[in-house]
């Protein structure tokens, strides 16, 4: 099975046009954000609609086929972030200066691996907020 049209245009609703992970917009001129298999197919993962999200190229691309990772301050074995099962809110906040810190082992395991706060993607998000578009 594969991803349907239909599903695709579903999870770019639900997301809003937003990256589920770090909250950036969509912009058409530059990329076309990826739909994201939650639990990858190469463990398990099926391409029903709950497991699916949208993502950015760099989100998507530096989860690849994570699943897990070590919570930094517990150094705990922890499950990323699940948009469909879990808040964004309830896992991360959005800093004045446009990190992002997670509140959560799963938040905080996700802004690890998936690379949320390098330099360039923070400098890039503080200038959409400059101009009034981020969060998304």
């Amino acid at each position: 099975m594969s991803v349907t049209e239909e599903q695709r245009q579903h999870i770019r609703t639900l997301a809003g046009n937003c990256c589920e992970y770090c909250r950036v917009a969509e912009d058409d001129r530059l990329s076309t954000f990826q739909i994201d298999h939650i639990i990858p197919l190469k463990h398990g993962g099926t391409d029903v609609t709950d497991n699916l999200c949208l993502a950015c190229l760099k989100c998507n691309g530096y989860k690849g086929p994570n699943v897990a990772a070590l919570d930094p301050e517990t150094n705990n074995a922890t499950k990323l972030f699940d948009a469909r099962q879990q808040e964004w809110d309830d896992h991360f906040r959005i800093n004045p200066e446009a990190t992002i810190t997670g509140l959560t082992p799963e938040g905080r395991a996700t802004v690890l691996v998936l690379r949320m706060n390098d330099r360039e993607r923070v400098q890039h998000r503080r200038l959409l907020m400059l101009i009034g578009d981020y969060p998304c």
